[in-house]
Parts: structure tokens; sequence; C-alpha cells
């Protein structure tokens, strides 16, 4: 039964724009397949925005040959539709910043998926030879630094915010310019505008193999093969940090669908057909399911609003719902 609470959660959910996006081509389904995962009935996976709309697409069609009713099999009757939403964490920090309806409010998380590398670059002529040259300058003055990414409280000043932490130097005063895109960050690093800037390795890649950037460290608590550059770990700096993506389903889901999804979720994530698009698209596989994802979730949304309140963007007595609210696990 579905109560006042929960309708007002769905509704939520829909202004939210979670599972209205991109649909991934060919993830409908109709199954009767394999135990436990009859609960779903038709399947729809979907990315909340552009960014997500690659891996919803992949991730869409592994997961129906997990729910699609077997070769001879007839195939169930038609019911309501599973909608599972993939988004990550730009979209969770976006969503705080802006006080739109928090992630745990708006969804119930399924499974975490894949995992991009983030790199802290500089011109390659820079006077910043190094990191330690990089920390030093952010340590004597915050401000006088001037550092670029994506937009204002997504990933990349999230990172930035998690360095300045590590580090110890005053996050308030962090200078951060936000840009819509990687080109106009890589324009304004050029030009001298900034100083450093930060992204995901893919969006630097090209720059870096053109020599045209530096990398002074990756984000990850693993070095990146192929890539003559430290981690932050190595550095000194107590960070270890993707831009992580995630499937979600509706935030009134019941819990024999719930289980059924994740079920479904951890097979695509060990399966040959996911491994390999991961392989081929540069993905890194980063799978954690149910309870397990649940408790990792409750943290990073923990760590990634107490670094946009010391960067100075969340109102320090704001307040959001914990893992599991309305949804009943």
């Amino acid at each position: 039964m579905i109560t006042g609470v929960d309708a007002m959660r769905r509704r939520r959910f829909l202004a939210l724009g979670l599972g209205a996006a991109v649909s991934a081509a060919g993830c409908g389904s109709r199954r009767a397949g394999p135990a436990g995962t009859a609960a779903l009935g038709h399947v729809s996976v979907v990315a909340d925005g552009e960014h997500w709309a690659p891996v919803a697409q992949v991730y869409g069609r592994a997961l129906r040959q997990r729910v699609a009713p077997p070769a001879g099999h007839a195939a169930a009757v038609p019911g309501p539709a599973t909608r599972i939403t993939v988004t990550g964490l730009s979209a969770v920090a976006s969503a705080e910043v802006n006080q739109r309806t928090p992630l745990l409010e708006a969804a119930t998380p399924l499974a975490r998926l894949t995992g991009e590398p983030e790199v802290v670059v500089v011109p390659a002529e820079s006077r910043l030879a190094g990191f330690d040259a990089f920390a030093a300058a952010l340590l004597a003055d915050p401000a006088a630094i001037r550092l670029a990414g994506g937009p204002q409280g997504e990933a990349d000043h999230v990172l930035f915010g998690l360095i300045s932490q590590g580090l110890g130097a005053d996050t308030r005063l962090v200078d951060y310019a936000g840009y819509s895109t990687s080109v106009e960050a890589a324009a304004a690093l050029m030009a001298g505008t900034v100083a450093a800037a930060a992204g995901t390795l893919a969006a630097w890649r090209t720059r870096i193999d053109r020599g045209r950037v530096r990398v002074l460290a990756v984000s990850t608590a693993e070095r990146v093969a192929g890539l003559d550059a430290p981690t932050l770990r190595e550095c000194g700096v107590r960070v270890d940090f993707s831009e992580w993506c995630a499937a979600f389903g509706p935030p009134d889901m019941g819990e024999r669908a719930r289980l059924a999804a994740v079920a479904a979720c951890e097979e695509v994530a060990y399966s040959e057909q996911w491994l390999e698009a991961c392989r081929t698209r540069g993905w890194k596989p980063m799978p954690l399911a149910g309870g397990d994802f649940a408790r990792w979730l409750a943290s990073e949304l923990g760590r990634t609003r107490h670094v946009l309140r010391d960067l100075g963007l969340l109102d320090t007595h704001s307040t959001s719902c914990g893992v599991g609210c309305g949804n009943g696990h």
C-alpha cells in the first residue's frame, strides 16, 4: 500500500527528473525468467542526464538479458514497469547545492556501477613543477591560486575541496571557477586564467597525450596504468576519489522488487558482457550492491556534504535524510 508520504516522494522523484531523461535503447523487457527476478516485471534503464547515457545504454542491454524470459518460455503477463535510473556524484552534489530533494529521498539505492579517476593538471610550462609545489601554494594562500573544473559544487569542485581539507588549507578561501565543459576549462587553463584544473582522466587524456598539460596527481588510491603521475595518497593527501555512477530504483520500490533488482545488478556486474564493455570504453568497474552499497553511499554523501559546507556552498544547518529514508530498509 502506498502511503501519502510515499506518494509525495514519488512526485518529488518525478519532479527531480530521475528516470525521465535518456532512455537506454532496447532496455524494456517482459520476463518470466530466473527465480527471484519475476518481481521486476518490465524493466527500463534510463540516464539522469547525457553524461550517464552511455553507461545506461550498455548497462540496460546487459540487464535485459538477465531479466528476459529464457528461450522457449512464454513472456510474463505485462505489468508495471520497474524503472532503474543511472546517475552519479555530480548530480548528487548538485542536488545538495541547489537544495533539491536529496537522492536518498528521491530514489532507492541498488548498485554502484563504475568510477572514473580524476586528475589535477597544469599547463606543460607551469611554474608548478609537481604536486608539492601546488600544495605549498594552496597552503600559503588558497585565494591566490585560481582553480578550475566543471560546474561549481560538482565533482571537480568537490575534489579540490577534499584536497584542501587533506592539506589543512582554509577550504573556504579556495578560488574556484566552474565551467560547463572541459573544453572551456582547458581554454582557461591554457590562457593562464587559472593555475590548475581538475576533471576526469578521459576528459583530459588527449591534452595529456599531446603534452599540452601535465598531471600533478590522480585521485584514485592506485596509480593509473600508462600514466606517469602519483596518487594523492602518495603525495600525502589521504583522499581516494572517483567520479562514480550507480543504479537506483524508484523511491516507493517494494522490498521484493528491490531484492530482485539488486540480484540482477550483481549478476550483471560480473558478467563478461559488462566487463568487456567497461574495458572497451575505459570505464573502471566498481561493483557494490544492496546493503553494502547503501552503507557506502551514506558515507560518500556525508563526505560530500561536509566538503560542500567547508567550501561555503551549503548552509551549515541544512540536513537531509539518511539511507533507507522512506524505503523501508
